[in-house]
């Protein structure tokens, strides 16, 4: 299933070395199953990359609309974490996590790794330019080797910056927020790191008015769904 909704919630982090297992089981086995049982979740995507000094871990989950990412629903769970949760979440290091409306996608399917490509509004710039151009820009970005799907948001800090009960249980952090973010799928991470240099000149020449590419290629480590949440019995 390719990203749905009409907007996605994106974090980018780091855990403590000693707690790399934990975390890994405690996301599979509890905490995106959580997520994926909220209503107006549609999908969560894990990401890793193990060679990356910064951000070593990504996830995205897809929503019905960008009011899903602060819901009654969403907010009681983030305000009343799990026994595991207390546990796993002191252990996040460079945390961000930002709320997006998806403004322009293309191409279908899921990949095997995800590029994300955070940018900057460049001076002078706002998002009416990215909005007139957005969907020639995933167009033609979907056209560069390797890619299979294209997703473009813009950052809706004020849904996702509410403090909660896991706000503080993760370490204090004041991670650089961004403005636009592409997300581009593809058949391995060897062919989207290959890209790189494509999808950011195609991004500069685009007319966007967005600067200053931040790109990590992942691999897919773990994706889940409302519908395999439903097919349990656990959706709410």
């Amino acid at each position: 299933m390719a990203l749905t909704g009409s907007a996605f919630l994106a974090l980018w982090h780091d855990i403590a070395p000693p707690s790399w297992t934990e975390y890994m089981e405690w996301h599979t086995r509890e905490h995106m199953p959580e997520r994926l049982s909220i209503p107006g979740f549609t999908i969560g995507k894990r990401l890793i990359n193990h060679t990356v000094p910064r951000y070593r871990y990504g996830t995205v989950y897809g929503g019905e609309n960008v009011e899903v990412f602060r819901s009654p629903a969403y907010l009681e769970r983030l305000n009343n974490p799990t026994e595991w949760s207390n546990k796993v979440q002191p252990t996040f290091r460079n945390f961000l996590r930002v709320a997006c409306d998806r403004i322009a996608s293309a191409g279908v399917g899921d990949g095997g790794a995800m590029a994300t490509i955070r940018l900057d509004y460049e001076s002078g710039a706002g998002p009416d330019a990215v909005h007139a151009r957005a969907q020639n820009l995933a167009d033609t970005l979907l056209t560069v080797s390797g890619a299979c799907c294209v997703h473009i948001g813009l950052a809706r800090t004020e849904v996702s910056g509410v403090k909660t009960r896991e706000t503080e249980l993760r370490p204090g952090m004041a991670e650089k927020e961004f403005d636009m973010v592409v997300l581009i799928e593809g058949s391995g991470a060897p062919e989207l790191e290959t890209a790189i240099p494509a999808f950011e000149a195609v991004i500069a020449e685009s007319g966007s008015g967005v600067t200053n590419p931040q790109t990590i290629v992942y691999n897919l480590a773990y994706q889940l769904t409302a519908a395999d949440m439903a097919g349990t019995g656990a959706a709410q």
